[in-house]
């Protein structure tokens, strides 16, 4: 309930700026000739798609048919529902990373300014809080100030930073902080990565190689990779994870900056496509601001319908 009533205020713009008009649409007392379009024009302002965008609009009014239906106010618990039910149907949505073989690594890709390295400090704070054992790589060596970001983070959280100069190998950093972590007996070890851009081959090799590293020298069972992706962008965050995806594959997604965006459903259009958990939401700059999504408290706060209600 705590974190419903928390995205409920923080996706306050998000409804008035685009679920607001899809309620107002649900709100009506009976269906007239503009509904459907209206409903799916909706849809892809707000970024859900238009793969999901028709399939949902054809479930609505099978809905319709089959239940006789009679008024727009009467589908609104069915549509949360189902966003409720697909964004669930990806293994994985919302849950925490498993700690069964340690260290856990999280390997933490995405452009520059997608909240990438603040994640990274955020997840330190967060396992530093429950009492693990955590290790930061600053494999990010192209920007000196990505070094000292994650630096500071380490002081903040009191975890310990695995660094080397500006333009060292980031995977040799990677590997050092890989040692460290599995001598030292850590439970997770967090791998901050330069910001890429598919265009940059030099930068996306160089990535490809510290994955290359880290697979072989943890194996797959401990390497989670994560995409950080910035909701504001909307249909090119969703660009950005199917190029990234395509390089290396991608376990799991952080969506930051949730709450300043009007392209709300962002977050199902990636679900839908890649087919790929996102594990935490972003809802602001503080460390106690990256918190576990929940498809069923996004779906109610979004569309501000009782949390347990939906038929």
């Amino acid at each position: 309930m705590a974190l419903f009533a928390k995205l409920k205020e923080r996706l306050k713009g998000v409804r008035e700026k685009w679920s607001g008009g899809i309620s107002k649409l649900f709100s009506s007392k009976t269906f007239d000739s503009d509904f459907w379009d209206n409903l799916e024009e909706q849809l892809i302002s707000g970024d859900t798609g238009l793969d999901f965008t028709e399939e949902i609009i054809e479930f609505l009014k099978k809905e319709v048919k089959e239940k006789n239906i009679k008024t727009p106010s009467d589908l609104k618990n069915i549509f949360t529902s189902k966003i409720t039910s697909e964004l669930n149907s990806v293994e994985g949505m919302g849950k925490s990373f498993a700690l069964t073989k340690k260290p856990l690594i999280l390997l933490m890709i995405g452009v520059n300014g997608s909240g990438k390295t603040t994640s990274a400090g955020k997840l330190a704070t967060m396992y530093k809080n429950q009492g693990k054992k955590v290790i930061m790589a600053a494999a990010d060596t192209f920007r000196a100030a990505a070094v000292e970001q994650l630096k500071i983070w380490g002081e903040r959280s009191g975890v310990r930073v695995i660094a080397q100069g500006q333009g060292s190998d980031p995977a040799a950093v990677s590997f050092d902080a890989w040692k460290a972590a599995e001598s030292s007996g850590a439970d997770v070890l967090i791998v901050d990565t330069a910001g890429r851009l598919h265009d940059k081959h030099n930068l996306m090799e160089e990535l490809k190689k510290i994955h290359r590293v880290l697979l072989r020298e943890a194996g797959a069972e401990r390497l989670e990779t994560i995409l950080v992706l910035d909701a504001v962008l909307g249909q090119n965050s969703v660009a950005q994870a199917e190029t990234f995806n395509s390089i290396i594959p991608v376990t799991s997604i952080i969506m930051t900056k949730y709450d300043n965006t009007a392209k709300g459903g962002v977050v199902i259009s990636i679900a839908k496509k890649l087919k790929v958990p996102v594990r935490f939401i972003g809802l602001g700059e503080g460390a106690e601001d990256l918190n576990n999504f929940s498809s069923e408290d996004f779906a109610n706060a979004l569309m501000e319908t009782e949390l347990g209600k939906n038929s």
